[in-house]
């Protein structure tokens, strides 16, 4: 999933950053309202954490006026106020979920995904991405292929759903770096190529068609026709 985390408390920012990554998250960092209203309206984010007092613009306002544009991505208010009314005016005000401070990162994950999972629409065409005989459940995160279960790591997971949804088209090492990775910036390593050379043998092992091709001087594609 991506991420935008909108908190000004710096330790508590890094130490969401750092955990969200660890699963294998994109996350975005905003350390004030207004940056994080413009990340919210411009980006497209799998789910927002939200703190509730920020300089710029309060987080409530934030979602009240993200909810008012017609934008419903699923969205976690951390805050440590923590009465009855703060909480029903919070979910009123546009959140899904309200977190009190402090918190247990655990409890903020597990909230995230039943979150996150409430505003995924159940169907195939939207849970489950395939390519030949390879299936990808993104709800059950389970890749199979023929039938066959394979075991992913949480970035190969990641790498595999970003070349199956954008399927039939080409997909550069600046894009994989941005949109996986999260860097913007080229860190002159191959861990591209690690990670692509690890999941070809877990993904094509033993099949006669690839699902991951090399177009030569450009990037990696998965076959439209997979």
């Amino acid at each position: 999933m991506r991420i935008l985390v909108i908190e000004d408390d710096a330790g508590v920012a890094d130490y969401l950053k750092k955990g969200l990554r660890e699963l294998g998250h994109r996350v975005d960092v905003a350390d004030d309202g207004r940056q994080g209203l413009f990340l919210a309206t411009t980006e497209d984010y799998d789910a927002l954490i939200v703190d509730r007092m920020l300089p710029g613009v309060e987080g409530l306002a934030i979602l009240g006026t993200l909810r008012a544009s017609g934008i419903h991505t699923p969205a976690l208010v951390l805050s440590a106020r923590n009465t009855v009314e703060d909480r029903v005016k919070g979910l009123r005000s546009g959140a899904d979920d309200y977190l009190v401070k402090p918190f247990a990162f655990e409890e903020l994950a597990a909230r995230l995904d039943v979150m996150v999972q409430r505003h995924t629409r159940v169907d195939d065409r939207a849970s489950v991405l395939t390519a030949f005989d390879l299936e990808m459940d993104l709800l059950a995160r389970r890749v199979t292929r023929g039938g066959a279960p394979i075991d992913l790591q949480a970035r190969e997971f990641s790498l595999l759903e970003y070349l199956l949804r954008h399927k039939g088209q080409v997909v550069t090492r600046t894009m994989l770096l941005e949109k996986v990775w999260d860097y913007h910036f080229d860190p002159q390593t191959n861990v591209i190529d690690v990670h692509i050379s690890r999941l070809r043998q877990k993904i094509d092992r033993g099949h006669d068609r690839a699902v991951i091709e090399t177009v030569r001087g450009a990037g990696y594609r998965v076959p439209a026709d997979g």
